[in-house]
């Protein structure tokens, strides 16, 4: 199999009105409600990650909602990005 380059993360990853089996992969203590594609965006440069948006791209289990997504080139562990950017999702809502 071969390594990944690239990480997809997709607004769907983080939003807490979603289950695990719709496509949240985070806890929903750090979940939010309805995020967008630019949010995660500003919590991403706010990490440093350089990342591109894909803003007309539909989510594989909902093709019908073109939610976007952002790419980002592989410098960590997905999971461990995953935490970060939810982290600095609550803390862009808090405002």
């Amino acid at each position: 199999m071969r390594k990944q380059e690239k990480i997809i993360l997709w607004p769907t990853y983080f939003d807490a009105s979603k289950t695990r089996r719709e496509g949240r992969r985070i806890p929903k203590n750090l979940a939010i409600t309805s995020p967008k594609v630019y949010e995660i965006s500003q919590a991403l440069k706010k990490l440093g990650f350089k990342h591109e948006i894909v803003a007309d791209a539909a989510y594989p289990k909902a093709p019908w909602f073109r939610t976007g997504m952002l790419i980002i080139e592989k410098t960590t562990h997905k999971n461990k990005l995953l935490r970060k950017v939810a982290q600095q999702l609550l803390k862009i809502r808090k405002r």
